[in-house]
């Protein structure tokens, strides 16, 4: 199956139909290992990294796959800890075929998955039934958080070391769906009762619908900043923090979205608390919100250019843990009602890394950086074993990223069901050219093919649900 390296010339590749499941061999590629670029090869036998030789030498065997990775980056499988794949209840809008098959494409190999579906997962046997369609659909690995209600502790606590369950998530303040836990007494009961993580969505409820009833007549997108503003979201933040040192419980602050709480969060953190940022969040500032309207409306909102500014501070100091997308796909005809009615959220999942790797070869950031917030740092934050990074033993869940070449994404680019994205028009670069999950290849990209490329494995065949410490 000839294709071309990112300089034009021949690349030879076995065709996956003629390897060994699991035994792969990457020659010649430009490595992140250890947080720092090597040159050499890599060899993945039986869905594990067995060997990494710097300089390359690595001869190749009978049975396994080859790829020339000359002219390519080779990272880490990226990890999106934060998606709404919407199945089951909305498969209009997305489902966990679709919704893997997007974040191959993007080199996304593993994803956690939100529990406002309908109905929620909010205990064993709805979970259950996700990791159940999972196994059926998905295409990489996956993970789903359990809804918290303010009367469920004893189904929080039923799932509690579940393969495939990653922690619990509470809305403080309403957003997309009908979970919502803010009175003081349950949020106290939830993190005096359970183990594991809690993810947060810190809004605070009783400011939002202050806020909501002040400026309901305001049908300017603009004003959905200053509705949902700073202060809603610190406020809640502050309160989370606060449970999670009271009780001595692991907190993530989710989508976190502005200066002052990145700020607060850098002095007042501690071991027990993590944070991430979303993307659009990283890319977008007030200018971008007048300009593509509801396509980058979503909760919290994007905000400021000062905002934009901390949060880059913040990630490379390492008050953020990781970067995430917080797909949630709405078609564009429900967008289409205009604000403040559209439903909040965007499709990212597949554009994450490219679009990231495009900001670090526009100088904001190194690839390791993105390495670190992408791969090692979601990793790191919920427990996940032998994921995240090139190390000898750790599963083989990897991309082959082409950082030469540039290509402009549009809406007919997308694997997402919703058939659009809020970055339709730009160019990015870092597009993944193959994306491997335990050895297999799952999607793949011609240099000189259509940039959505051609997805390689059946729903099913590849990716497990994840195991967390």
């Amino acid at each position: 199956m000839p294709s071309k390296n990112s300089h034009g010339t021949s690349r030879s590749v076995v065709n996956p139909g003629e390897g060994v499941d699991g035994n792969l061999l990457i020659r010649n590629s430009t490595m992140i290992v250890g947080g720092s670029i090597v040159e050499g090869d890599l060899r993945v036998i039986g869905g594990k990294i067995s060997s990494i030789a710097p300089g390359g030498g690595l001869d190749a065997r009978e049975g396994e796959i080859v790829i020339d990775g000359e002219g390519l980056h080779l990272l880490p499988g990226a990890i999106d800890p934060h998606v709404h794949f919407r199945e089951p209840g909305q498969p209009e809008k997305e489902d966990l075929e679709s919704g893997s098959r997007a974040a191959a494409a993007g080199g996304v190999t593993s994803f956690l998955d939100m529990p406002n579906n309908i109905p929620n997962a909010t205990n064993r046997t709805t979970l259950e039934t996700k990791i159940a369609l999972a196994g059926q659909k998905a295409v990489t690995h996956h993970g789903f958080f359990v809804g918290a209600t303010r009367d469920n502790v004893s189904d929080l606590q039923s799932v509690e070391g579940m393969d495939g369950v990653c922690g619990i998530k509470i809305f403080m303040g309403s957003s997309t769906g009908d979970l919502l836990v803010h009175e003081q007494k349950h949020l106290e009961e939830i993190f005096a009762n359970t183990g594991g993580i809690i993810a947060t969505h810190a809004e605070d409820e009783e400011r939002l619908q202050q806020r909501i009833a002040e400026f309901g007549h305001r049908t300017d997108i603009t004003s959905h900043a200053e509705c949902r503003d700073v202060e809603c979201a610190f406020l809640a933040t502050k309160r989370a923090a606060a449970l999670a040192k009271d009780h001595a419980h692991r907190l993530h602050i989710v989508h976190l979205t502005s200066a002052i709480e990145a700020d607060w969060l850098h002095n007042n953190k501690g071991d027990l608390i993590t944070t991430e940022a979303c993307i659009q969040h990283l890319t977008f500032d007030q200018d971008d919100v007048e300009a593509l309207g509801v396509r980058v409306l979503m909760n919290p909102p994007i905000r400021y250019t000062e905002d934009k500014d901390t949060l880059w501070k913040r990630l490379k100091d390492g008050t953020i843990d990781c970067v995430v997308t917080d797909h949630a796909p709405h078609t564009l005809e429900s967008k289409s009602v205009g604000y403040p009615k559209a439903p909040a959220g965007m499709p990212g999942v597949e554009t994450s890394l490219p679009l990231m790797l495009t900001h670090a070869m526009n100088g904001k950031c190194s690839v390791n950086d993105v390495v670190r917030w992408m791969c090692e740092g979601p990793a790191r934050v919920y427990g996940m074993k032998n994921k995240g990074s090139l190390i000898e033993g750790y599963d083989g869940d990897l991309t082959l990223v082409d950082l030469q070449t540039r290509r402009t994404i549009t809406d007919s680019d997308t694997w997402t069901r919703v058939g659009w994205t809020p970055y339709d028009g730009m160019e990015l670069t870092g597009w993944p050219m193959y994306t491997i999950v335990d050895g297999k290849i799952v999607h793949k990209r011609e240099v000189d093919g259509a940039l959505r490329g051609v997805p390689v494995a059946t729903p099913g065949s590849t990716g497990r649900a994840l195991q967390f410490d």
